[in-house]
């Protein structure tokens, strides 16, 4: 709030064609944390995703002439525009605005022999998310990244790491690909990196840079209200003691969900850091979400059995024994 005050009375906008100290000091910060090269801001995470597809497109036309197919995976999210949707897994969306866009083919999630088989001389990139989160926090095998670097090192095609909801600290990392020790080639934020208002990033490794002057661009791209708030939200988030404290209540989270499911029998706890979903032994999470937001819980119903739960990085150990009573209390009552 203090970045926003501070900003909005200096400068809100040059207009994208000129740069901006808090953009240009962003930029910075995200490189050095991710270990990649160019980063370029859009206001939504739909946004940071076109921009990936669109620089793996044009790094397809130099490096891999006539590949034009992006493999993505059962299930996932990358956005509503139209690309975006197209490039997403969600059952149906391909037909809600015929005709789809081209260019995308699908596998199921956290199969690396699927996805092998699905990469040919018309594939030019991978591009999946690290743990899906609108199918309902699927969480992958612990070598299912470096198992997807190593592929497309092998096939000589691009690993696009989709970050929009794991990035920024959510898994108890800055970036979720930490984990597993690999780096993408292209990842997104959003979400988070704003803590509120609406910015988001496309970060590239420098092979992958291709884009000439006015191949992207926008209005509101990169303009310092945004970055300020952006810049303070990272600095906060990036500290190891932060990053710390999430883990921690991350585990906080898992064991109090985990003993709620013995309780009341739910089926499954999964999740990373403070990005959870419970399984329900039936399709009620819809009443169960309006339940809980009746006893002050919000939670949120991504699947007709699944309950997810995204709280505040800074969430104490008090909110959670509070949040995991209410929803007990919602539980009980249905």
């Amino acid at each position: 709030v203090d970045a926003l005050i501070d900003q909005s009375t200096s400068l809100i906008t040059p207009s994208p064609a000129l740069h901006n100290a808090p953009q240009l000091a962003l930029a910075e910060k995200l490189v050095q944390l991710s270990g990649l090269s160019q980063v370029h801001f859009s206001n939504s995470g739909s946004e940071a995703n076109e921009v990936a597809i669109k620089l793996a497109r044009k790094w397809g036309q130099t490096h891999r002439p006539g590949a034009d197919v992006i493999v993505t995976t059962h299930n996932s999210f990358h956005g509503r525009t139209l690309a975006t949707m197209a490039a997403g897994g969600k059952a149906g969306w391909d037909k809600m605005f015929p005709p789809a866009v081209p260019g995308f083919r699908k596998v199921p999630f956290n199969d690396i022999a699927a996805m092998r088989d699905a990469i040919d001389d018309q594939t030019l990139a991978i591009m999946v998310e690290p743990i899906q989160g609108e199918a309902g926090v699927i969480v992958p095998s612990a070598d299912y990244l470096s198992q997807l670097r190593q592929l497309a090192n092998e096939q000589d095609v691009l690993l696009i790491l989709d970050e929009i909801q794991t990035g920024v600290g959510r898994t108890g990392q800055f970036f979720a690909f930490e984990h597993s020790a690999v780096k993408p080639d292209i990842v997104t934020l959003g979400k988070g990196l704003g803590g509120g208002v609406p910015i988001s990033a496309t970060i590239a490794a420098e092979h992958v840079c291709c884009f000439e002057h006015g191949d992207q661009g926008g209005t509101y791209n990169g303009n310092p209200l945004m970055t300020a708030v952006a810049l303070a939200v990272v600095n906060e988030v990036a500290r190891p003691a932060f990053l710390q404290a999430v883990s921690d209540a991350g585990d906080k989270l898992q064991a109090t969900l985990q003993e709620l499911a013995s309780q009341i029998e739910l089926k499954q706890v999964r999740g990373a850091g403070l990005l959870w979903a419970i399984e329900l032994d039936r399709p009620i999470a819809s009443a169960l979400q309006s339940q809980a937001m009746d006893t002050g819980l919000l939670v949120n119903a991504p699947r007709p059995a699944t309950i997810r739960l995204m709280p505040a990085l800074n969430v104490s150990t008090g909110e959670i024994d509070e949040a995991a009573q209410l929803l007990s209390v919602a539980a009980q009552r249905l």
